[in-house]
């Protein structure tokens, strides 16, 4: 007896159709799985034959060959238990139905229970792309499947439901949750709980309107890092389609929170400095994103910026050029996406106290050039924003003056993206600093006195043409938040002034 059965496949974030077929033929009894099967897949015969007869059913004695197609690319995990337990008993004739319009994919127990799975949303969604009416999954991935609309999520406890369902005896519910918007944007945190730092603010309200990358540079205690965790209380929300692009990734990752239906608001990782290289971009035996795509939509915060491993930070240069993360193994080649936001936090020197108004730095020079050179100028080239967060004074950290709130900076952040929006429309650009060179000429009008501003800037400090491209686009957001169409000196002078501090620690 033959018999096959719908599936699929994931190889990083990407998905592929898979088809499990069996053969049930006279001979020796043998139970053979071909197909590139890895360790996991293969040891799928021991699973199946345990749930088939702890489940009451019976297990051919017979010779038994599966095969999961297409044959060339190569099957790993454990997500294509179900389909070879459900392919065999059909051709055992023990299943009444048909299966031609389902997809399979779960893990089992030895009882014939289904256990939850990583990549449940991007299969999902690759069911439906391939015309499947409806897929199978395990109950504990139930919200996770549920995001996808046009398909018929059925989440199962075990393979007797999924025998009833097939059969007609007891249908199984379709998965559905509705996500209520007023959990989205709702943060325990606020700006207005940072007293003080008013360029500091303004630099990330203008690398947040543009998604630009940021470097802050300050004495310890002063802010840093409550700046950056409320960076995302002052994003736009996200798209449905950048819920789908991250939970897709968290959902690969296993990152995913048991409770979740999505990831609804933009992710804020912050990984500790004695992260690797691998740790960051991914990777492993069996390849799984890193921090730098789980930031994907989202904030990266490296703080004590200097202390990363160099090939950890190094592995930056890449992403945050192009965006996505590729990872290249003997198994073949995966892409990660990440558009992330970079915000980084250092000390000025190794001590921590350089040009601080009341204490005297401890560091020699040769100290302090160590400190320096740890972050190498190409890495430092491609952060867009560099702003100093200075020593706050009594009288700022004991004022009653109400700081403003996220909610207001957010409305402005808000106004400058929807220009954005327009302006990008119809390509694949989201914000200023996405944009092409070609995007920067066409977009970066500036007026006479600006461009001659940036000229003189240009030779006096000494930019890079990367510097040069990356001043334009901030000058652009800056103008997007002032409501102007043009590029006016006060923008230029202002994104020149985020671009210089380098100068100040790095001579």
């Amino acid at each position: 007896m033959f018999a096959k059965v719908k599936s699929e496949g994931i190889w990083g974030i990407n998905t592929f159709d898979v088809t499990v077929e069996a053969d049930i033929s006279s001979g020796l009894p043998r139970f053979d799985i071909v197909g590139l099967p890895d360790a996991a897949v293969k040891e799928s015969r021991d699973r199946v034959r345990a749930s088939i007869k702890n489940c009451g059913l019976t297990f051919p004695i017979s010779r038994i060959t599966v095969n999961i197609a297409p044959a060339d690319v190569k099957k790993e995990g454990s997500i294509y238990d179900l389909p070879v337990l459900i392919a065999l008993l059909k051709a055992s004739s023990q299943l009444n139905g048909s299966v031609e319009d389902y997809a399979f994919i779960g893990e089992l127990s030895l009882d014939g229970e289904l256990r939850k799975i990583n990549g449940v949303l991007p299969m999902v969604l690759q069911a439906k792309e391939s015309g499947a009416g409806a897929v199978f999954i395990p109950f504990e991935n139930a919200d996770e499947g549920s995001v996808v609309n046009g398909i018929d999520v059925l989440p199962a406890k075990n393979i007797i439901e999924i025998m009833q369902h097939i059969s007609g005896v007891k249908l199984i519910t379709p998965a559905y949750k509705e996500v209520r918007d007023e959990e989205i944007m709702l943060y325990n945190i606020d700006f207005s709980e940072v007293k003080g730092q008013s360029v500091a603010k303004r630099a990330l309200e203008i690398a947040a309107a543009g998604g630009h990358n940021c470097l802050m540079i300050g004495p310890p205690g002063t802010g840093k890092s409550m700046l950056a965790k409320r960076i995302c209380t002052i994003l736009p929300e996200m798209t449905f389609d950048e819920q789908i692009e991250t939970t897709k990734i968290y959902s690969v990752a296993g990152e995913l929170p048991s409770d979740a239906r999505l990831i609804a608001r933009r992710p804020f990782r912050s990984p500790h400095h004695t992260v690797s290289a691998q740790g960051l971009t991914g990777g492993g035996a069996n390849p799984k994103p890193g921090e730098i795509s789980l930031s994907h939509n989202g904030v990266l915060f490296l703080d004590e910026f200097p202390e990363f491993d160099r090939r950890a930070k190094e592995s930056l240069r890449q992403p945050l050029e192009d965006g996505r993360v590729t990872i290249t193994r003997a198994a073949g080649t995966l892409t990660y996406p990440s558009e992330i936001m970079l915000v980084a936090a250092m000390n000025p020197c190794p001590c921590g106290y350089l040009h601080h108004p009341t204490r005297q730095c401890s560091c020699t020079e040769a100290a302090k050039r160590r400190y320096q050179e740890k972050i190498s100028g190409p890495l430092l080239d491609r952060i867009d924003i560099h702003v100093e967060v200075p020593y706050v004074d009594y009288k700022q950290i004991s004022s009653k003056q109400p700081e403003e709130t996220s909610e207001a900076i957010r409305k402005r952040v808000n106004a400058a993206r929807a220009v954005q929006n327009e302006r990008f429309k119809g390509t694949s650009t989201k914000c200023n600093a996405q944009m092409t060179p070609a995007m920067t000429r066409k977009y970066c009008t500036m007026t006479d006195e600006a461009d001659e501003f940036l000229k003189n800037s240009y030779d006096t400090i000494g930019l890079s043409p990367r510097a040069y491209d990356k001043i334009l686009r901030i000058s652009r957001t800056i103008a997007d938040l002032e409501g102007s169409e043009t590029i006016e000196l006060l923008h230029i002078a202002e994104a020149v002034n985020y671009r210089s501090l380098d100068r100040k620690y790095w001579r």
